[in-house]
């Protein structure tokens, strides 16, 4: 932050604020987060009401971060708030786009939608509008809808179609999946139902259970 703060570039300062909200949210500092989101808004004012694309994109992904941040913090109130602020600049945007690498449009709004309702145990919301084709979308972004996804179906007993997408998910990304602290909660759930043959585990939920250290 204070390297992008000396390049006197708001583009730049937005981007690094960006990375800012993910760790503060990977640290739980949710108010801080949020905080942070409306710096950057005052920061890229004059772009954003130009209609810059890339201020539009870092904006909204900064909104997106922050919404995020409100669910976790059980604050659906102001996860709305900021979720329709995101809609309204990817709606002025156009079409999903990677501007910066934020990967921001319509469809990231709809897929942090979707993640924020699973914060908020709208477990039902998620499962009912959660297929989406992210073939497109970069990633991360493909790959962390696919886990949010399989957790939704895990919790809705659906747990075939859960294996499913977290198959596909580590297909895309290997590491991705097997690092990720929802896909080892959702597969230690899963396991629970797996086959047991002459006393031992042997579906394919328990090895991608191994692999991913869900289970010993």
């Amino acid at each position: 932050m204070q390297a992008a703060d000396a390049s006197d570039d708001p583009l730049v300062l937005a981007s690094a604020a960006r990375s800012g909200t993910h760790a503060l949210l990977a640290n739980g500092r949710y108010e801080a987060a949020m905080e942070l989101g409306d710096a950057t808004a005052r920061w890229l004012a004059p772009q954003v009401e130009a209609s810059d694309p890339a201020a539009l994109s870092l904006l909204g992904m900064i909104h997106l971060r922050a919404a995020v941040a409100a669910a976790r913090h059980q604050d659906r109130p102001t996860a709305a708030s900021l979720l329709s602020r995101a809609a309204a600049l990817a709606d002025e945007l156009g079409s999903d786009e990677n501007y910066w690498q934020t990967g921001f449009g319509p469809t990231n709004v709809l897929l942090h939608r979707l993640s924020i309702e699973l914060d908020l145990d709208n477990v039902a919301y998620v499962v009912e509008n959660g297929r989406i084709n992210v073939d497109h979308m970069p990633q991360e972004r493909s790959v962390s809808h696919r886990i949010d996804f399989a957790r939704a179906l895990s919790l809705a007993g659906l747990g075939d179609d859960a294996f499913a997408e977290l198959r596909k998910a580590e297909r895309t990304s290997p590491q991705l999946v097997r690092n990720n602290p929802r896909v080892r909660e959702t597969l230690r759930d899963l396991t629970k139902h797996s086959p047991v043959t002459a006393g031992a585990r042997s579906s394919e939920v328990f090895v991608m259970a191994q692999r991913c250290r869900a289970v010993q």
